[in-house]
């Protein structure tokens, strides 16, 4: 009897599995939806490994890359925004290759569950002539990480491993092995290799172009890319969860399932399409393999059928080739839940006081920007981690000073620490007017409570150095530095009012813990109908802890109230008060 163990695993916990088997000893990252629970589950076996958390993705990349030149396996882990960030290593690595062998896992993010644009990493892996693997689920994920660590160091390549939501969240059954433990190739100083100067730049493009055409000639017998045969009259070519959706939507076509999608197997799929009467290609988002494939003069079907936005589903599948809609129940009709700041968040207070002096935010990637929603209303632009100051530095710079008096940028602690500072050190370096306000709630929010460098705490849980962030900001010259509880509105009123008033670049941090950091039973805050005078003042900030009764007055859910105090605050009449913690 076979003493194999299979367990159910989301995909990201697969990954983090085939991370350990594969014999992986160096991963570093930054969290981002959803690529995030990857390192998270790698924690689990630091016994074998190292994982840790970067400042951002390019330095994530870079350790791996690092790691990779001594000669161990090495990952680096982000969504598909974060390889944005770290495309500078990604285009130079591909020109070096690798020692030991070295995987990107970036998670797309199709539907925008979680992200600010919909781009699709194959892109990106075609221009830096890096090739990509893509499982349909948790075994294959595990799996194609061990199959992608040996086709970097057979080929001397870095391999991008792309998922998107829909795996990473999706659960299946996993088959556990043991750890190949991969002995340490041993460094080799290699300047033409490694020291990516121009004159060594050009031989080893000559080089990678090479490898490419060997790893185009090996992905014709690569069992991850699948030829099954059954009804002839449809064909499809798919890779990824969209397979999924193929096989239940159309579980008599045949299908040419995709592991490896670039570089594509030219031969089979020409072999493929000679057999089939009608070729489609179902893949999510841009139409990667759909362009080649119709470069290559073969006859197929793709978006002229099929969305290039958003995922797919079988049922969508099953409309467009086989014109059958299925009968479904129509969706309930529930109200709207739009997304909020949670009960107590210390942010909720920050774009109070903001609306309140008719500011105007430049925002960035985090909770706070939901300081753009109603009744707040404040945040006039999201684009990317730390743009809230580096756009705020060219609103200045186009409009001048007297522009920048009801301006504000706003930013995150962790953010801040990825890619703000660098825009910070920019509008010190340049003489500008501004204000930043540094919302440090002591984590990275948005994607789960991860820790960063100012949080005093490494991913595997070890005490270590925080960050001082004032004394940052201080030390690239900012002279005007002030730190503030979030909560204490007519201190950061007045903050706000005296900063935007200077002609030159101030610091504002609002440092109040997440709410949610602390899991213990907390005080909670009662409004008294008979004192409550209807003003509507403690309604402004959005809680939604606060409702109205019937009769106007105010009342608080007292299961969703975390005691922030912030209602009391505003309310004048005294209607507003505060019961303890087990209190009844």
């Amino acid at each position: 009897m076979s003493d194999t163990k299979k367990v159910i695993m989301l995909g990201n916990e697969a990954i983090a599995r085939g991370a350990y088997e594969a014999g992986v000893k160096v991963s570093s990252a930054y969290p981002g939806t959803p690529s995030t629970e990857i390192s998270e589950n790698l924690v689990q076996y630091k016994e074998d490994l190292y994982a840790e958390w970067a400042p951002n993705e390019k330095v994530a990349a870079e350790t791996a890359i690092g790691a990779s030149i001594s000669g161990v396996r090495a990952m680096a882990c982000m969504k598909h925004v974060g390889l944005n960030v770290a495309s500078d290593p990604l285009y130079t690595v591909s020109y070096m290759g690798v020692n030991g062998g070295l995987l990107f896992m970036v998670a797309d993010d199709p539907g925008l569950y979680s992200s600010q644009n919909e781009q699709d990493t194959r892109m990106i892996a075609r221009a830096a002539k890096v090739p990509v693997l893509e499982p349909s689920d948790s075994e294959e994920a595990k799996e194609f990480v061990k199959i992608g660590f040996e086709l970097s160091e057979q080929y001397d390549r870095p391999v991008i491993f792309r998922i998107t939501t829909r795996l990473a969240h999706s659960q299946g059954l996993v088959e556990l092995k043991e750890r190949i433990e991969i002995p340490d190739k041993p460094y080799e100083k290699n300047i033409r290799k490694n020291v990516m100067m121009p004159g060594n730049a050009k031989y080893r493009h000559v080089e990678i172009e090479k490898r490419n055409r060997e790893l185009k000639a090996a992905a014709e017998t690569l069992a991850i890319n699948r030829v099954e045969l059954r009804d002839l009259k449809i064909g499809v070519i798919t890779s990824g969860i969209p397979y999924q959706y193929v096989r239940e939507a159309l579980p008599e076509a045949s299908v040419l399932k995709l592991g490896m999608v670039h570089p594509l197997p030219e031969q089979t799929i020409r072999d493929f399409a000679s057999r089939v009467e009608t070729l489609y290609i179902v893949e999510e988002l841009d139409p990667v393999i759909e362009e080649q494939v119709k470069s290559w003069g073969i006859p197929a079907i793709g978006k002229e059928i099929f969305t290039i936005q958003g995922e797919y589903s079988a049922n969508m599948i099953r409309k467009a080739i086989l014109g059958e809609e299925i009968a479904i129940d129509s969706a309930a009709d529930v109200p709207q839940r739009p997304p909020i700041l949670c009960p107590g968040c210390p942010h909720r207070s920050v774009f109070y006081v903001l609306n309140k002096l008719k500011m105007h935010a430049a925002g960035d990637i985090g909770c706070y920007t939901l300081g753009a929603v109603a009744p707040l209303s404040v945040v006039d632009t999201t684009i990317c981690m730390g743009a809230s100051i580096s756009s705020l530095h060219g609103m200045e710079k186009a409009k001048g000073r007297d522009y920048m008096k009801n301006w504000v940028a706003v930013i995150g602690d962790s953010t801040f620490l990825h890619t703000g500072v660098n825009s910070l050190m920019n509008m010190v370096y340049n003489q500008a007017t501004g204000t930043v306000l540094i919302l440090d709630n002591s984590t990275t929010g948005m994607t789960g409570h991860q820790d960063h460098a100012a949080t005093g705490k490494t991913l595997q849980g070890k005490p270590t150095y925080a960050i001082d962030i004032p004394g940052l900001c201080k030390a690239i010259g900012v002279a005007n530095v002030q730190v503030i509880n979030a909560f204490d509105i007519e201190a950061l009123e007045k903050a706000i009012r005296e900063e935007t008033a200077k002609d030159e670049v101030s610091v504002i941090i609002t440092r109040t813990p997440c709410v949610l950091l602390d899991k213990s039973p907390k005080p909670v805050y009662l409004a008294d109908p008979n004192k409550c005078k209807k003003c509507g003042m403690c309604m402004k900030p959005g809680c939604p802890a606060m409702t109205r009764n019937a009769d106007n007055t105010i009342r608080i859910d007292d299961t969703m109230c975390t005691g922030c105090g912030l209602c009391e605050s505003l309310c004048k009449f005294g209607a507003i008060r505060l019961i303890k913690a087990g209190e009844q």
